[in-house]
């Protein structure tokens, strides 16, 4: 246990380098059982995690260049431990799904080695360590669009590259600035995020690094300007690059702002809720209305998942323990049900060779077991009570109605369309007669769809029912940050004068944090 989570970064590379001497007729069923094994260590981390237990937990360090305070630092807390395991789930049903026979052995080992740098993301603890897995990330699903993918796929790999690598330059500026200030302070050079967390900035450099990593993180979310990589990507991606995509690269942009932003910038953070909120309200209802008016089954899903992100984006920054507890919880319920989505688009796409919603109809008479669980997934994504997708977005709106009753009102009727685009795209698709006499001969899912689809369906009524078990852990953790971002807002009080503007925005991201902590302690 000890190297647990050494273990868990670098197993699939490794898996990954010695896959090159594996048969390429071998080479899926080797991937597989890498991601089993990897995945059954996870939860083997999760087993052995203390849930009450809100600090950092199976920690290891050792320097990488002293001179520059740069060490190899992991561990994880309960904010960070069900994204490994969603990461690594993922990967696994991602490769059992797996139909795609051209050059397979390349495709299964780039998974591998992306899944080691998401792991690494989650894991990390040292700002430049942070920063390698996230641009290592961009170099798997860049070959795996552009080799793989869609008719257009070097245009949406380029482009997918290009936007996500330009906001990781802002944000390196951003950690380079930060540690520089520490060092000014302090006279150590230091990345360790942990020390960063300790350090208390004056307001106004709050405000300018909270934006130097906004870029990168907003960039990677998709926020609203910066969202219109996503759905090239999604449209032209394999599907297995569409499940791991939506299901855990975009997780990584909201990670950061939990990891960074907030307890970094508590200050600056309360200071652009109202920004960020209504470029979340924007992602919501623009997207929605977007993802109605496609005819394609995977922009639909592809344009749903943003406006989904929307909602994390709104309980990251409501700055209490519903709020923040409800988007981490959310992150993977979003992961899991767009995820099978975009598994089963895939699905019917091998069998038809299209995903235009005009080329089917009527095919729950003949794909009953498919259609089934298409219903299934799409309950949970427009967030039907008992299933995983209700309780995230509910506490997410729960705890941002304490910020804004306006905004959360209009999200959460916005919502409501969530449930048009996806109720009409399941009756064009699954209700009414056969329209083509050659939909009456498409196959049901087979055993090999079945296994993936089913664990799928399990998690999502299973934490839909009883979301404790992960919950509490994310719970404790988050309650810890926002009493860690009270007293660094309070210690940072004590320098300013009654003459000093920054004061009114110290008081008022202290007043909405406290009122949180209050709440919680009553």
């Amino acid at each position: 246990m000890d190297h647990i989570l050494s273990v868990l970064i670098f197993l699939p590379a490794v898996a990954g380098i010695l896959g090159f001497l594996v048969d390429k007729n071998s080479a899926k069923t080797y991937a597989i059982t890498v991601a089993a094994i990897e995945f059954v260590i996870s939860l083997w981390l999760w087993m052995s995690f203390d849930g009450t237990n809100s600090g950092l937990q199976f920690v290891e360090m050792f320097p990488i260049v002293s001179s520059f305070g740069i060490n190899y630092y992991v561990g994880v807390d309960g904010i960070s431990l069900f994204l490994i395991v969603l990461t690594t789930f993922m990967t696994m049903i991602s490769l059992m799904s797996l139909t795609i026979t051209d050059n397979v052995k390349n495709l299964v080992l780039s998974v591998l080695f992306l899944e080691m740098t998401m792991v690494g993301v989650f894991v990390a603890l040292d700002a430049i360590l942070f920063y390698v897995f996230w641009e290592l990330s961009l170099v798997p699903m860049l070959y795996i669009i552009g080799a793989w993918g869609g008719p257009r796929r070097v245009y949406a790999a380029i482009k997918f590259f290009l936007y996500t690598f330009a906001g990781s330059l802002i944000m390196l500026v951003g950690m380079l600035v930060m540690a520089y200030l520490y060092y000014e302070a302090t006279g150590v050079w230091s990345f360790e995020i942990t020390e960063w967390h300790k350090f208390v900035l004056p307001f106004e450099y709050q405000l300018w690094l909270f934006a130097a990593f906004f870029i990168g993180f907003a960039i990677k979310v998709p926020m609203f300007p910066f969202h219109t990589w996503l759905p090239y990507a999604h449209g032209q991606a394999p599907t297995i690059g569409s499940v791991i995509l939506a299901a855990v690269l975009l997780k990584m942009g909201t990670y950061g702002f939990v990891r960074f932003s907030l307890p970094m910038f508590p200050v600056a953070s309360v200071y652009f809720i109202m920004p960020i909120a209504i470029l979340s309200l924007i992602m919501i209802v623009y997207t929605a209305m977007v993802a109605y008016a496609q005819k394609d089954i995977k922009q639909v899903i592809a344009y749903s998942s943003v406006s989904h992100m929307g909602v994390i984006m709104l309980g990251l920054f409501a700055m209490n323990a519903e709020g923040l507890g409800g988007s981490i919880f959310l992150m993977i319920s979003h992961g899991i049900v767009s995820g099978a989505l975009f598994m089963l688009v895939g699905v019917i796409y091998d069998r038809k060779h299209t995903k235009l919603m005009s080329e089917f109809g009527g095919l729950a008479s003949v794909m009953p077991k498919y259609a089934t669980i298409f219903g299934i997934m799409l309950m949970a994504s427009v967030g039907l009570p008992l299933t995983i997708g209700f309780v995230g977005e509910f506490l997410s709106l729960l705890g941002f109605y304490n910020v804004s009753h306006t905004i959360t009102l209009i999200a959460g009727l916005t919502i409501i369309l969530g449930a048009v685009y996806m109720l009409t795209l399941y009756k064009k698709t699954f209700f009414g007669p056969v329209e083509h006499e050659e939909n009456r001969k498409l196959l049901d899912l087979n055993k090999v769809e079945m296994a993936s689809l089913a664990p799928l369906v399990a998690v999502v009524i299973w934490l839909g029912v009883y979301p404790k078990p992960v919950l509490e852990p994310i719970d404790n953790s988050v309650k810890s940050l926002l009493s860690f971002m009270e007293e660094k807002t309070e210690a940072l009080e004590t320098r300013y004068d009654n003459s000093d503007e920054a004061l009114e925005a110290i008081e008022e991201a202290k007043n909405i944090i406290v009122v949180s902590q209050n709440r919680e302690a009553e």
